[in-house]
């Protein structure tokens, strides 16, 4: 079951993508990772109460709450970066670099959850790791600072082509870091409940952050049509984590975020739909490694 679950999760987490690219190419990424975490987090306690474990509140212990309160900062911080990366760059080429987390997640989960690290999980995390470095791919200077008399705005058009990969590493650690906490600090928590604490957590502080940076005013200047991509963006954010967090609880941290990652399938997928983005042989077969080593964990289970 908890298989079938990490599969819906990458399953949401892929149109999530699409969606939240939609939503912020006119809106500023911090504003909009606010408000999404608002569906979020609505969504989360409903679930709760529906299942009714709310009344296990008191029973979760100091070291469960220390690590759902890490896990739901490192995850706002992923946030933050993976949508900042999306407003500045293509989504074929931050997604891949945002899930290398994989990567990082599974040697976490060997140092301290004590998976085992076998042979064949070894080769499927080299195909992961060389997949991701060929979906790197630089843009062409002629694409990077287009030939314009404005040199000012040519300058900053080349500092943000640039932006996108240092947000998108970010990205990928925070989401790593992510994976490890949350699993930790689920243990001994119904998964719903957790889910729904750790969003709390994120909601916090992506607040904190429009207020520190003083972007409140830009809530207004958010086109209704994205800020409908936006709410979306967070119902399935919401669907895509109760799935994800449920099947981290019950099976192991070194498949479910492999097999989670997945969504980039379906974020390439749409990605060429919505936005023409195609994939050039070299990123494409980086993306078959990607896969394959994603599927090679299966065989593990």
């Amino acid at each position: 079951m908890w298989i079938l679950l990490a599969f819906l999760s990458a399953l949401f987490a892929g149109v999530t993508s699409i969606l939240a690219k939609i939503g912020i190419q006119h809106s500023d990424s911090t504003v909009a990772t606010a408000i999404r975490t608002v569906v979020v987090l609505i969504l989360s306690w409903v679930i709760v109460f529906i299942v009714g474990s709310q009344t296990t509140i008191p029973q979760i212990d100091g070291r469960a709450w220390l690590f759902l309160v890490l896990s739901g900062l490192a995850t706002g911080a992923s946030w933050l970066c993976y949508f900042r990366a999306l407003q500045l760059g293509n989504i074929n080429k931050v997604v891949p670099i945002d899930k290398s987390s994989t990567v990082l997640a599974m040697l976490l989960a060997f140092i301290f959850l004590g998976e085992q690290i076998t042979w064949l999980k070894g080769l499927c995390m080299a195909a992961i790791a060389v997949g991701t470095y060929l979906m790197i791919e630089k843009k062409p200077a002629s694409e990077t600072v287009p030939a314009s008399g404005d040199a000012a705005a040519n300058t900053q058009k080349s500092k943000h082509s640039k932006g996108w990969l240092f947000y998108a590493l970010l990205s990928a650690v925070f989401a790593a870091l992510t994976s490890i906490l949350g699993k930790i600090g689920i243990d001994g928590v119904e998964s719903n409940l957790g889910t729904a604490i750790r969003t709390a957590v994120v909601l916090v502080m992506a607040w904190v952050m429009v207020l520190v940076t003083g972007k409140t005013g830009k809530i207004k200047e958010i086109p209704r049509r994205e800020l409908w991509f936006i709410l979306l963006s967070g119902l399935t954010t919401g669907g895509s984590w109760l799935c994800y967090y449920r099947a981290l609880k019950d099976g192991q941290a070194s498949v479910v975020v492999p097999i989670d990652k997945l969504s980039i399938l379906v974020t390439i997928l749409f990605s060429y739909i919505v936005f023409h983005e195609k994939l050039t042989k070299k990123s494409g077969a980086g993306l078959l490694l990607i896969v394959a080593g994603t599927l090679g964990m299966l065989v593990q289970v």
